[in-house]
């Protein structure tokens, strides 16, 4: 019996129905001990669950994007490669971000030189806006992976809003696929329809330039109040004014984000199917809230029902 190909077979393949869980690391300054509890509980949630990979976010400051006043304070996170190895007994693979304006060359590199391909895939992140200084510039970053880290998977970011706002997003995740890119990883979807957007014009982009789409992985997050809500909002997420006027007079916002993200799921995942484009998700967990983490489980679980790996 053939024994199925991991994280990084099946995005090498192109083959959609991976369903991943994200995360940040805890905070600069959490007590060791107290970042072992975090690392031994995560394992405890997701061990259930039959994922395909863990993805640990690598978070900057991005007021520069946005002037207006962040909902909830920027708090620096810990490098989320040095967290993945807290994760005793976490056997399946892990996709740790790279905001790589943070980090020198040689530094990034050599963290390259010494990944596993079957273990590490990595995502990297530019700067926040073109005024930001930056330490290494994505397109140099991109050439390093290429350099000392060839088999390490690339994958890079997806933003279905600025493809409405600005259009040509498909064109730039082209791009970013020619310069060597494995797979995306959108920002949160809460606007269905923008994905859907996105997801068919680079489809048939792709079929013009003759090439395979790279599997294209939605993220999703639970909403568990109305500041929560604003602060996506921040980030540039587009919720739909009806979604919103949903989730701002409901008696429970949390169980009415649940049942939206999991209708974007379902949605998505027949859409994809009628195209013929490889898509996977990813549920994300960034509240320190027990209610909302614990809803997030619950959401990878039922994603995991209704997208079959192909």
């Amino acid at each position: 019996m053939l024994r199925e190909p991991g994280l990084a077979g099946r995005l090498a393949e192109r083959r959609g129905g991976v369903v991943l869980f994200g995360m940040t690391p805890p905070r600069v300054g959490t007590p060791p001990e107290r970042v072992r509890e975090v690392a031994v509980r995560t394992v405890e949630r997701l061990a259930g669950l039959d994922l395909d990979g863990l993805v640990l976010y690598d978070i900057d400051d991005e007021s520069d994007r946005n002037p207006e006043e962040r909902p909830f304070p920027f708090s620096s996170t810990l490098d989320p490669a040095g967290f993945a190895s807290e994760l005793e007994g976490w056997e399946r693979p892990v996709v740790i971000y790279r905001c790589v304006g943070k980090y020198d060359e040689a530094d990034l590199a050599g963290w390259l030189a010494r990944q596993d391909p079957e273990r590490v895939l990595t995502v990297f992140v530019g700067a926040s806006s073109r005024e930001k200084p930056v330490r290494t510039s994505l397109t140099r970053a991109q050439e390093l992976r290429a350099e000392v880290g060839p088999e390490v998977l690339l994958g890079a970011v997806a933003i279905p809003e600025r493809h409405v706002d600005r259009g040509g997003e498909h064109a730039r995740l082209l791009a970013k696929q020619s310069r060597g890119c494995d797979f995306f990883v959108s920002q949160v979807v809460y606007d269905v329809n923008a994905a859907k957007d996105l997801l068919s014009d680079y489809a048939y982009a792709c079929r013009d330039e003759g090439v395979d789409p790279v599997p294209l992985v939605f993220t999703l997050s639970v909403c568990g109040s109305a500041r929560t809500l604003d602060f996506l909002q921040w980030l540039g997420v587009k919720v739909p004014r009806w979604m919103q006027n949903e989730l701002r007079h409901t008696d429970d916002t949390l169980a009415e984000s649940f049942d939206q993200c999991l209708a974007t799921a379902a949605e998505l995942t027949a859409y994809a199917a009628r195209l013929g484009a490889p898509i996977g998700f990813n549920v994300e967990s960034v509240s320190v809230r027990r209610a909302e983490i614990e809803a997030s489980v619950e959401l990878a679980a039922r994603v995991r029902e209704l997208l079959p790996r192909t």
